[in-house]
């Protein structure tokens, strides 16, 4: 018998004790925020952080597997936004004493859907902006605005957030996206704790070279 302890993705609170850190996924409750396995924010209520999202537009935010979320980050959705194609950007149809109709859709400044990948790190006060796609393994620098893409295992900072760096050699990184270790199992994820946390990155490439030869291995098998 296998009696394992293996962590739980729906454990809000993942630290005995302590309410300061919680995983989001299983606190969600609007349909249009999607967050994956282990995923935390330090802090409570996570959904109150994601604003001027309205039903109406139907925007989703997307958030991966292992992404880290300081306290104070912001996900501003396209709600927030006004047309910049008129004379003014006053938003008249909002206030009833105005009988201004609202605007078709086809006419709002909608950006589409907020996706962060997986392993995603976003420092405390940082304002992610409508539409914008930031790639597995990134980094947001604490008080940062990221108003556009940031490619995966890249380090942004500012306001505006600018690429500062590439967290790893272009083969380390293509290594890491055709691994994806967040989509393996808990049990097979714990095994890798000892590559995961490993600074030396040349004993990391063999590791996970060798993981993604055996994994070639068993797919031929089964095909």
């Amino acid at each position: 018998m296998n009696d394992r302890i293996l962590p739980d993705p729906m454990t809000i609170f993942p630290i005995p004790g302590s309410d300061a850190v919680t995983l989001v996924k299983p606190t969600i409750t609007n349909p249009n925020i999607i967050v994956g396995d282990f995923t935390y924010y330090s802090g409570s209520d996570f959904q109150s952080r994601v604003t001027h999202h309205y039903d109406f537009i139907g925007d989703r935010l997307i958030i991966g597997k292992f992404c880290q979320i300081a306290a104070g980050a912001e996900f501003v959705m396209n709600g927030a936004n006004h047309r910049m194609n008129t004379v003014t950007t006053f938003p008249f149809n909002i206030f009833p004493s105005w009988e201004q109709k609202a605007p078709p859709m086809s006419e709002l400044p909608l950006k589409g859907d907020t996706v962060i990948g997986n392993d995603v790190w976003i420092g405390q006060n940082s304002v992610i902006l409508p539409g914008v796609h930031i790639g597995d393994g990134a980094i947001i620098g604490a008080d940062s605005v990221v108003g556009s893409d940031v490619p995966p295992y890249t380090i942004a900072v500012g306001n505006p957030a600018k690429p500062v760096r590439k967290r790893f050699g272009d083969d380390l990184i293509a290594l890491l996206e055709e691994l994806r270790w967040w989509d393996m199992s808990i049990a097979e994820i714990k095994d890798m704790m000892p590559l995961l946390s490993c600074s030396d990155l040349d004993r990391v490439k063999t590791g996970i070279i060798k993981i993604i030869d055996e994994r070639k291995k068993q797919d031929e098998k089964i095909s």
